[in-house]
């Protein structure tokens, strides 16, 4: 499994990024309800040390930061992972790259190319391996509704190996 720093968001947007994880499932698409909790990855590594939360509590007095979730994405090719794009603001690429700074110390091995600060996408996934045949549908659902409104509330470390949540700050 993996480690990653990822944003957490305010419960109404938590609510309906799960009503959209529920309307895929009751159209078996499988989305990422009820094992997960919406977020959006920062950073990720093989493992990143404990002692990077420490660090990292220096970025808490940034939030809470408006947030919007826009356009539908799709990653890969034959089954492909469904997301929302978590719109680019100045201020969430400098946490973005802020979190992957104070990070790299703690990460082992390094982390993966697609979390460097140039190469990241903010995006809330949504369902992985949609089938092609089930991708039309996928879509109308998860563009809906077109915009999300919000707030990104903080951070947390996720330990992918123990799936546990450690909040940061």
């Amino acid at each position: 499994m993996v480690h990653s720093v990822e944003l957490v968001f305010d419960a109404d947007t938590e609510a309906v990024v799960r009503g959209i994880w529920d309307a895929l499932r009751d159209k078996d698409i499988p989305s990422q309800a009820p094992a997960s909790r919406p977020h959006a990855t920062l950073t990720v590594a093989q493992r990143i040390d404990a002692e990077a939360d420490t660090v990292l509590a220096e970025l808490v007095d940034r939030f809470p930061l408006p947030c919007r979730l826009g356009a539908t994405l799709i990653f890969g090719r034959s089954a492909g992972v469904l997301a929302r794009l978590l719109v680019p603001t100045d201020e969430l690429l400098g946490v973005q790259a802020d979190a992957y700074r104070l990070c790299l110390p703690f990460m082992d091995p390094a982390p993966m190319p697609h979390a460097e600060p140039e190469n990241w996408t903010p995006h809330v996934t949504l369902a992985r391996r949609v089938a092609p045949a089930r991708l039309a549908t996928a879509v109308r659902i998860a563009g809906r509704p077109a915009e999300i409104v919000g707030q990104v509330t903080g951070l947390r470390h996720w330990d992918g190996d123990k799936r546990v949540e450690h909040p940061i700050g």
